[in-house]
């Protein structure tokens, strides 16, 4: 993924930042982004017991198309403890283990990025969505975890399907939506995805996708009033499925509106929507984050996962519903936009916003 030139904001460097659960998929994304990033300077990996102690290109079966940079393989693998001396924290551990360790960061003074599900319900948590619900992040005011702050990801399908949605809100309002997903072998993760049975076959269930998606698209599109979030009460039905796809969650959606709408109206929405990250030229912001292709085989995810360095989710085959009142398909990258990709684009919203201490 490119980068805008920006400055840090910090007038001595970059932040120091950590990644935690380095050697996992969304660890290796997060490692690959941020060591070639402007405003963040990758001090620390951490990881579980097995890895720690040992240099990062030992410990890590890396297996992203970018080369693993040198001087990030040469670093020494460390214990997950809120002792790894970075401001900044980006958390890629499994959420039976996350919620303690990232409560004690915070507790340490951390900022806290998380892709866990840990946190994303927490009242005081922001559930962030830059384009969407910049807002959200007054919410840390009323964290109590110590001098530092936890900030959650969404769950990497729900990102995708909240961006596709947001526009439609701004314009005729949404009442019932209907979604059928398509999720990528990655989203499993390394060890996860090579253990499916997807050669010839599709996997119609993923534990717990179906709740995270419904309570978390209420929580991002809801209101926050500095104190606390209202969730829109739209009505979602999610039907969760898992296919041989490298990368990219395809999801096929209806909805019912509020208002009245052209397919014209729909599509100018989505092809104009933006957000505080566009406006605010933050480094790791996609200049279309959505955008709709009118072909009739779009979107596609070996075409459309990678636009916008995967932060896009690109919409298409809109259409009028016999059930509801439109239906149409939607792509996301689950491991850039849904996971390591938003957790960085949140992490510089924060910055920018001046609520992480840079000096």
């Amino acid at each position: 993924m490119e980068h805008s030139s920006s400055s840090s904001p910090r007038a001595s460097g970059p932040l120091p930042t950590a990644v935690l659960g380095a050697t996992g998929l969304v660890g290796q994304r997060l490692v690959s982004l941020i060591e070639a990033h402007p405003w963040f300077e990758l001090t620390a990996l951490a990881a579980s017991p097995a890895s720690s102690g040992r240099a990062y290109g030992e410990a890590v079966r890396w297996c992203l198309t970018e080369s693993l940079p040198a001087r990030v393989a040469a670093l020494e693998v460390e214990a997950v403890s809120p002792e790894l001396g970075a401001r900044v924290v980006f958390s890629a551990l499994d959420a039976e283990v996350a919620g303690p360790i990232e409560r004690g960061l915070a507790a340490a003074g951390a900022w806290v990025f998380s892709n866990a599900a840990s946190h994303r319900m927490h009242p005081a948590v922001p559930l962030l969505l830059g384009e969407v619900n910049a807002d959200h992040l007054a919410l840390v005011e009323r964290q109590d975890f110590g001098p530092g702050a936890i900030v959650s990801n969404p769950n990497c399908t729900t990102a995708g399907l909240v961006l596709a949605l947001a526009p439609l809100a701004e314009v005729a309002g949404l009442r019932r939506v209907q979604l059928v997903t398509l999720q990528a072998r990655s989203g499993a993760g390394q060890a996860g995805g090579g253990g499916l049975r997807l050669s010839d076959n599709l996997l119609p269930h993923i534990a717990g996708e179906e709740e995270k998606i419904e309570c978390e698209t209420a929580r991002i599109l809801g209101d926050c009033d500095g104190e606390r979030v209202r969730p829109h009460a739209l009505a979602l039905s999610a039907t969760c499925n898992r296919v041989a796809v490298p990368d990219g969650h395809t999801l096929c959606v209806s909805v019912e509106l509020e208002r009245p709408a052209s397919a014209a109206e729909l599509i100018e929405a989505w092809d104009g929507f933006s957000g505080e990250p566009q406006a605010l030229g933050l480094p790791t912001a996609p200049r279309h984050p959505t955008r709709y292709d009118a072909a009739d085989d779009a979107p596609q995810p070996a075409l459309h996962a990678e636009l916008d360095g995967g932060m896009r989710t690109t919409v298409g085959r809109l259409r009028p519903c016999a059930v509801l009142d439109w239906k149409f398909t939607a792509l996301t990258h689950n491991t850039l936009r849904g996971a390591a990709g938003g957790a960085l684009l949140g992490a510089e919203l924060a910055v920018a916003r001046g609520l992480v201490p840079v000096d």
